[in-house]
């Protein structure tokens, strides 16, 4: 069963995503915001951990019908030492890299049941501006002590919810400081700043 995700043997470039923007607002900039349209969103698409998206709508056509919410509610920069320790090979040569953890609840809010696997579209944004997706390798190949495995191809029906752990791998000597979740071309992303 596969893990939603970037391979491990993908150097630093490759993990980059052209997603727009950061944000450098401070946080009376934050609160001053509005919430358009009694989303509950701030303008500058700026949420807290443990704080639910708003409602997505499904991109799968088999689910064109559905929406489901992201809550990403933890997240933590990995060390060296776990990379080791997960089993997962790094091909040679490639720069060192350290784990991410993003735990997360996907909701179902209502239409067709989804996969988790389709339901997962957070990323992670780096101090260098770096965005990576979560790692794809197969069940069990890699091995985190706080993340467990997720069965990515489970389906959930309306009003059910799910509490993952998505692992990132990310260049050593960077950190993570937000998850975030597109919303198209036309709007910044929502981001969870991660506070340390």
């Amino acid at each position: 069963m596969l893990r939603r995700a970037l391979p491990a043997m993908l150097g630093a470039a490759g993990l980059a995503m052209a997603l727009t923007g950061c944000n450098n607002a401070s946080s009376a900039q934050r609160g001053a915001s509005q919430h358009p349209s009694g989303s509950g969103v701030p303008d500058d698409g700026i949420l807290r951990l443990g704080q639910a998206s708003p409602p997505q709508n499904s991109t799968m056509k088999a689910s064109a019908d559905a929406r489901f919410t992201v809550t990403p509610t933890k997240v933590r920069t990995g060390t060296r030492a776990e990379m080791q320790r997960s089993g997962l090979k790094e091909e040679d040569g490639s720069s060192p890299q350290v784990p991410v953890f993003v735990w997360s609840t996907l909701t179902h809010k209502s239409g067709t049941p989804m996969s988790l696997n389709d339901m997962n579209d957070l990323v992670v944004r780096t101090n260098q501006d770096q965005r990576t997706r979560p790692l794809i390798v197969v069940m069990g190949e890699a091995q985190w002590r706080d993340c467990p495995d997720t069965d990515y191809n489970k389906k959930l029906h309306a009003g059910q919810s799910e509490k993952i752990c998505t692992a990132y791998l990310i260049p050593e000597g960077q950190t993570a400081v937000a998850v975030e979740l597109s919303r198209g071309f036309y709007q910044m992303p929502l981001q969870w700043p991660v506070s340390f």
